[in-house]
């Protein structure tokens, strides 16, 4: 059995949020991209912990991609996924903006 997704809500309102999110081993994220009911969506995810195998973030186009432990991205306008973990955990410290 795969262990769930732990997503740490540390602040929510309805236009900001933050959030430390935990992917554990063998969890991916598929191509997707995330639906809004009105206005432009940012994401800017710091990656805390690295996997030692697999969990790599693609996105059709990102804004900023530094070192690939920093992104900002538009998750309601472009495809994003992670790879399967294949060793180790991810954490994420995202920061969601909703304008």
């Amino acid at each position: 059995m795969i262990a769930p997704v732990k997503n740490k809500a540390l602040f929510s309102s309805n236009a900001f949020s933050i959030n430390l999110v935990t992917y554990p081993t063998n969890h991916s994220v598929m191509s997707h991209i995330d639906p809004v009911q009105q206005g432009r969506y940012y994401k800017l995810n710091f990656v805390l912990v690295k996997p030692k195998a697999g969990g790599v973030f693609k996105c059709s186009k990102c804004i900023i991609n530094w070192f690939n432990r920093v992104y900002l991205f538009r998750p309601d306008k472009y495809e994003h996924s992670v790879s399967k973990i294949e060793s180790g955990k991810r954490v994420l410290l995202s920061f969601a903006l909703n304008i």
